[in-house]
């Protein structure tokens, strides 16, 4: 009886997967692929756990295996706190910082293009980024901290700020003093526009000096702003040029327009714990287009830039990079800099897995991807011809141990 309600089960997903267009044909059963049912089953009983109890209003997750989509499941509620509506594939959800590999990867067609290179400082396209000054902390007798400032070691370089080496940032991830003056000086501000971000930010001071040592932050909203210099149009308008009319990624946008808000998958609030993290409206109307975390797309698009990635850069014949310019992207460059993870290094735009001990999740070596703030998540596996992603809304206490949760048992579904 178990297994008849399996088949059907499988079945429901295949034919809602054929029904939501995706651009990868779709496996009859993910044995066909390599890929245990039994086991996806566990995630979903698990995501199914955590909706009940709260931690998530709603999920969409989806595997693909060997150019197939293997495994697709719709769990919760769309908008807990509005419309009763369950969650839907096509649903639309704040991606945050897997905004970063989209920008990345409109930057490195630019060098393709021969209209930049990685190793170019940053000065030449942003003057003003050329004049910060580094900060160093000293603490005087009566334990007061003072910013003494210096001159940079080396110029900032384009290949800072894709593998976030650049001495930049965000304010709200420590308490050091220039912690403080991005917090004061509202860095990543939704009012402003990307223009009046990187003049306001180049009005503060380096962490550390280019090159010294990996630091997440606002170094790819400045690559959002490269582009709109270098290309003279808006960072969306580019994007859209570039990426996402190529792709077919109709509802990937920087605002989501009035007839497709209803569609936005909305936070809730956690019963009986802290509210839920505040999240920005999908449809503010804000001038500024973070190149480092403000898109808002579905599972579908998404699938589409994740499959081109995996595919050597080319998708139903648009290529978008070649393969040695993708090839050069998720190798890693933080090499024995501190501050990655051990195991885990950082490409152009992509965490890099470079061992598969060490980090305290499973994984291939040469697996790439990443998250967003809000809990989403993806990674492509050459080795494994395996593509990933995780949509969600959560709170931040809860994201990172969501996420690891669904790597982990994503892994744990590969049977051969």
């Amino acid at each position: 009886m178990k297994t008849i309600v399996l088949a059907l089960a499988l079945s429901a997903v295949a034919i809602e997967a054929h029904a939501e267009g995706w651009v990868l044909p779709v496996a009859a059963k993910p044995e066909d692929v390599g890929l245990s049912s039994v086991q996806l089953k566990r995630l979903e009983a698990a995501t199914q756990k955590h909706i009940d109890d709260g931690l998530v209003p709603g999920a969409v997750m989806l595997v693909a295996r060997r150019g197939k989509v293997a495994w697709v499941s719709t769990l919760g509620k769309r908008d807990p706190a509005g419309s009763p509506d369950p969650m839907k594939a096509d649903s639309i959800f704040r991606i945050y910082s897997m905004t970063k590999p989209i920008v990345s990867v409109a930057v490195m067609q630019m060098v393709e293009e021969g209209r930049l290179q990685v190793s170019d400082p940053v000065a030449k396209y942003l003057p003003e980024l050329g004049k910060m000054k580094v900060a160093h902390e000293k603490t005087g007798a009566d334990g007061t901290p003072t910013m003494l400032l210096s001159d940079a070691e080396r110029p900032m370089t384009v290949q800072d700020l894709l593998r976030h080496t650049s001495g930049l940032i965000y304010g709200g991830r420590g308490a050091s003093l220039v912690n403080q003056a991005y917090v004061a000086a509202k860095i990543g501000d939704r009012s402003m526009s990307n223009e009046e971000f990187v003049t306001k930010l180049s009005a503060l001071p380096l962490r550390f000096s280019p090159g010294a040592r990996w630091e997440y932050g606002v170094s790819t909203d400045v690559l959002g702003r490269l582009v709109e210099v270098i290309d003279k149009r808006s960072l969306g308008e580019s994007l859209s040029e570039r990426i996402f009319k190529p792709l077919g990624m109709v509802d990937t946008q920087f605002q989501v327009p009035a007839a497709k808000v209803a569609r936005a998958a909305q936070p809730g609030p956690r019963p009986g714990g802290q509210p839920m993290t505040p999240r920005f409206k999908v449809d503010d109307g804000a001038k500024y287009e973070s190149g480092g975390g403000g898109l808002t797309s579905t599972m579908s698009d998404y699938l589409r830039f994740a499959s081109m990635l995996a595919n050597g850069g080319e998708l139903n014949g648009k290529r978008l990079l070649g393969k040695q310019t993708l090839a050069f992207m998720t190798a890693d460059h933080t090499g024995t800099r501190p501050g990655r993870p051990p195991g885990l290094g950082f490409g152009l735009g992509f965490e890099v897995r470079t061992m598969m001990g060490e980090a305290a999740l499973p994984g291939s070596v040469g697996e790439y991807g990443w998250a967003g703030n809000a809990g989403t998540l993806f990674w492509v596996d050459p080795k494994n011809d395996l593509t990933a992603i995780y949509m969600v809304q959560v709170s931040d206490p809860d994201r990172i141990a969501l996420r690891n949760q669904f790597r982990t048992m994503v892994q744990a579904a590969i049977i051969d």
